[in-house]
């Protein structure tokens, strides 16, 4: 069972919209997924335009890639060096801890990610 970044099992980020690499609602890495896609986000709006603003439009759906389209509020699996990247420029969306697996701590500081958290 994948562990969380707080050493505990994984628990599911999204199934409206149906998130994770492997669209299992969960942020599951494996070899395949380059973009180690493992940060458990809510997305606003700030983050949006700044993702499109890097050439990454999370808003726009792609059906032919089971991207349904972001909006604010939605939860979605994020590459970690982006979520870092956002981080760093003061524009960090806030993350679910126990849907961010544990591999994004090869990225991101647990310190900074638990700063952003929203867990209850």
């Amino acid at each position: 069972m994948a562990k969380n970044v707080l050493g505990e099992e994984l628990q599911t980020c999204s199934e409206d919209p149906l998130t994770g690499y492997y669209r299992n609602g969960c942020c599951d890495t494996g070899a395949s997924d380059v973009g180690v896609h493992v940060v458990c986000a809510v997305m606003t709006e700030e983050f949006l335009r700044f993702s499109l603003s890097k050439g990454n439009d999370l808003s726009t759906p792609h059906p032919e890639f089971q991207f349904p389209g972001l909006k604010p509020g939605d939860r979605w699996c994020l590459c970690a060096m982006r979520w870092e990247e956002a981080r760093q420029a003061g524009m960090a969306p806030p993350i679910v801890l126990a849907s961010t697996h544990i591999a994004a701590l090869e990225f991101c500081d647990l310190e900074h990610l638990q700063l952003h958290a929203i867990d209850d």
